[in-house]
């Protein structure tokens, strides 16, 4: 099953009456489980030559998705500024330089272009770089380095 494949599932899920599936195929065994209060959804995906573990709720704003590597989209901020959101694509850790001993792809104050990485989001041990899709100015970082985010949640603000 391919990652898009993934992705189609949990959106037709997402958006259906559904509140739990399990998917076993001899590559690949799927947990999706809704909670009825609408916030929390948890999804495991793990090869099947591994102990199958328990599904772990985790807080999520949105419906979470399993996203390929790919930029994140941009969003305006529901306040009345001109400030833009940059959101995460996938659920994962999110780092704001290659390593602990590299400078930060972005800080506070620096200009961002259109393709520029802006951070990494670790997801199912691969590191997907998360580029800019728009110009301008960071104004703000909202994740500190190191911490779970959730599909949709907000990562930079900035300026264009």
């Amino acid at each position: 099953m391919e990652t898009k494949d993934i992705q189609k599932l949990i959106d037709f899920i997402s958006q259906s009456g559904l509140d739990e599936v399990n998917i076993e195929t001899s590559e690949l065994k799927l947990a999706i489980k809704r909670y009825s209060n609408a916030a929390p959804v948890a999804v495991q995906s793990q090869p099947t030559y591994v102990a199958p573990a328990p599904v772990a709720a985790a807080p999520a704003p949105a419906a979470p998705q399993v996203a390929a590597p790919a930029p994140v989209a941009a969003a305006p901020v529901a306040e009345a500024s001109n400030l833009i959101t940059i959101k995460s694509p996938m659920i994962g850790t999110f780092y704001r330089s290659a390593g602990p001993d590299k400078p930060n792809f972005v800080d506070a104050g620096d200009d961002v272009s259109t393709g520029k990485v802006v951070c990494i989001i670790e997801a199912m041990k691969l590191f997907n770089e998360i580029e800019s899709e728009i110009s301008g100015k960071i104004v703000k970082v909202l994740v500190e380095n190191a911490t779970p985010v959730e599909f949709d949640q907000p990562l930079f603000l900035v300026e264009p």
